[in-house]
């Protein structure tokens, strides 16, 4: 009797799987572990997707950082430790919420800086038109006005007087 490739194939490819799966375990398994690694993840930025967090980002560097997270935790660092390692290494912009110091200060007001100050310019201007609309009154002397219009018609018959 002849033994079946196909037979041999599917135990091969059985016991190799097996294999790599047995391999791949070399991360405890720990569902607190990985909620502490995952919540680490979302407080940090992507340095190369600037709006996006860590863990929400397909970037090889994210892919690195999010390594060394791994590795430094497991390690033995705890949160802060973390985050001061990373601060050091890449500035607080690595921090998805940066903190309010004197370096970070015109991210945090900058934006309603600009939007005070639009609304007082929009204000100047519209006072300004206000304040325009009110000084030109009308001419209630019948002559200037009969010589204004003579003038916009361009005509050539001066001006009647009456």
């Amino acid at each position: 009797m002849r033994p079946c490739p196909r037979l041999a194939c599917g135990i091969a490819l059985a016991a190799f799987t097996l294999v790599a799966a047995a391999t791949k375990m070399d991360v405890p398994a720990d569902a607190a572990f990985d909620t502490r690694i995952k919540t680490l993840e979302s407080e940090l930025r992507c340095l190369v997707c600037q709006n996006q967090t860590l863990a929400d980002s397909n970037a090889s560097l994210a892919e690195d950082l999010r390594r060394e997270v791994r590795e430094l935790a497991l390690s033995g660092k705890s949160d802060n430790e973390i985050r001061a390692y990373l601060v050091a290494r890449y500035g607080d912009f690595v921090l998805y919420d940066p903190p309010l110091k004197r370096t970070t200060w015109l991210l945090w007001i900058g934006p309603f800086a600009l939007l005070a100050g639009g609304g007082m310019l929009w204000w100047t201007v519209l006072r300004r038109r206000e304040h325009a609309g009110r000084s030109t009154q009308r001419t209630t002397d019948p002559h200037a006005e009969a010589r204004g219009r003579a003038l916009l018609d361009d005509s050539d018959e001066p001006p009647h007087t009456g």
